[in-house]
């Protein structure tokens, strides 16, 4: 992925800071599958995740990760209506979706494309966590939030997502010509997926919920 990519909702263009606003329970968990499309419809999305086959469901909090071009082309079109998922995403495609379980059902927090299943034709990750606050120090390799009074540090690598206005995945480790640094900022009110390992915590996301500048 590189900087000619950016972050799409799913739904009405003009709600992206608001949904960044939205509030979410600190440590709410939620899951990651990595697989192949096997259908897709304007409101859902299913995966073959290694031996699972998993429909998610697609609605106005869901945020896709596509191309710019793409994005463009589809709104530029007369009398077509707000980007949906099979807008941007078929069968055969290797995604990975972020999601939570809610009511029996998969909600799909953001779906987008990779270039590799893994090994045994995807996966379903352990659940993450998700904690917010105030970014205090950030660095290619380091992000340092206020959460509540509490300090919280997370290591960042070339698989972390950036979701900010103009970023996806901007990480020079995962080839792209940005780091994390352009996008996230001291004061930024930031939402992070993690996952522990022994006291080591790394973000598999970073999402910018109101940006100070």
């Amino acid at each position: 992925m590189n900087s000619s990519k950016r972050l799409v909702v799913l739904g009405v263009g003009a709600l992206v800071l608001g949904v960044f606003a939205t509030a979410l329970p600190a440590h709410a968990q939620s899951k990651e599958a990595r697989g192949t499309v096997t259908a897709v419809t304007d409101s859902t999305i299913s995966v073959k995740a290694g031996a699972e086959q998993l429909t998610f469901y697609v609605d106005s909090e869901t945020h896709l990760d596509v191309r710019t071009v793409q994005r463009d082309l589809q709104r530029a079109q007369a009398g077509k209506p707000s980007p949906r998922v099979n807008d941007f995403f078929e069968a055969g495609q290797v995604v990975l979706v972020r999601y939570r379980e809610e009511k029996g059902r998969n909600h799909a927090l953001d779906i987008s494309r990779i270039s590799s299943t893994g090994a045994g034709g995807g996966s379903i990750s352990d659940p993450a966590k998700i904690s917010e606050g105030k970014v205090k120090v950030v660095s290619d390799s380091q992000l340092v939030i206020d959460s509540g009074g509490r300090e919280m540090s997370f290591a960042i690598t070339g698989d972390t997502n950036v979701l900010a206005k103009g970023a996806t995945k901007a990480s020079k480790a995962a080839g792209g010509s940005t780091t994390i640094t352009t996008f996230v900022h001291a004061g930024d009110q930031v939402s992070v997926s993690y996952h522990e390992a022994g006291a080591k915590m790394t973000a598999s996301e970073v999402r910018v919920r109101v940006a100070s500048r």
